[in-house]
């Protein structure tokens, strides 16, 4: 059963709402669905996903196949990284520059941006 399956399922178990619930009930470990990412960094990303998308079966279903889709493509420490540059790049004024405009900076979060179209294609 993959990442999508059990969450779907446990979402039958934890009613509307028990994302993080169901994710728990179901035992999701790092080794399964999406590779070496840690648990709290897939519901982390199903979270946010899905309060921009709705919150919604739908949107879970969708949102749980986007990190796997990105998972799949992306090494964890590289998720990690680009994540990283792209809040810290955030800061205003010369703080946010070198995350902004540096190039691993750039080449990380284009990477990111990458998987991330692709996960939209296949997944919404």
């Amino acid at each position: 059963m993959d990442f999508t399956s059990k969450i779907t399922s446990g979402l039958a178990i934890a009613g509307r709402g028990g994302l993080v619930s169901a994710a728990f009930l179901m035992g999701v470990g790092a080794a399964q669905g999406a590779g070496s990412y840690p648990t709290v960094a897939i519901v982390d990303y199903v979270y946010g996903c899905m309060k921009a998308n709705g919150e919604t079966p739908a949107a879970l279903a969708n949102c749980s196949c986007s990190i796997d889709v990105i998972a799949s493509i992306v090494p964890y420490e590289r998720y990690e990284t680009a994540e990283t540059f792209r809040s810290l790049g955030l800061q205003t004024g010369e703080r946010g520059v070198l995350f902004r405009q540096s190039a691993p900076a750039k080449s990380a979060v284009s990477e990111l941006k990458r998987a991330q179209a692709e996960a939209e294609v296949r997944c919404f």
